[in-house]
């Protein structure tokens, strides 16, 4: 027999790209964002909308109350936020990219230098799919260019199947920053 009580809860929603209990990688620099990102959620929003789902509820008849009913779902945001972030957290295992010891092949942190079959060389930091930030030069190392150079070397050439075709690429430098 279904418990009523638990019929009235919202499914907990796992983000997407995630799996839960699943260890995985990120570095230092990405867990911290995502730390700041816990305590301003913590210490200042949920606070903020706290109050003011607080203020709409005295205000009287909460069924047609917008302000009620908006703030009460953007504190089920925040709290679903909130338990993603620290899941995210307890499941990391943080990667020092400067403590590589074999710093001639691909491996996650690695900053790396593409050239392409044009000639056109581009800059990319291996990271975890929590700090992707294509247009910052970090990709994921779950992402196709990630997959393909991961444990490869210096001059060494991937292909990289992408939506708009495969792709050539040569490792022309492997830094550990």
């Amino acid at each position: 027999m279904a418990d009523p009580e638990k019929d009235d809860l919202e499914p907990e929603e796992e983000e997407p790209g995630t799996t839960r209990g699943r260890k995985h990688y990120i570095t230092r620099a990405g867990a911290e964002r995502l730390h700041a990102e816990l305590l301003q959620l913590l210490n200042v929003e949920r606070p903020k909308v706290t109050a003011e789902v607080s203020a709409a509820a005295a205000q009287g008849d909460r069924s047609e109350n917008a302000e009620y009913i908006y703030g009460k779902k953007r504190l089920r945001e925040i709290d679903r936020r909130l338990r993603f972030l620290q899941r995210r957290l307890d499941n990391a295992l943080i990667v020092q990219p400067s403590e590589q010891t074999d710093t001639g092949h691909v491996y996650f942190g690695a900053t790396v230098v593409l050239e392409d079959e044009d000639g056109r060389l581009a800059t990319y930091q291996i990271v975890g799919p929590d700090e992707i930030d294509a247009r910052g030069g970090r990709i994921s190392v779950d992402s196709p260019i990630g997959r393909a150079l991961l444990r490869k070397g210096r001059g060494d050439t991937v292909t990289v199947v992408r939506p708009r075709g495969e792709v050539e690429l040569t490792i022309m430098d492997i830094r550990y920053v």
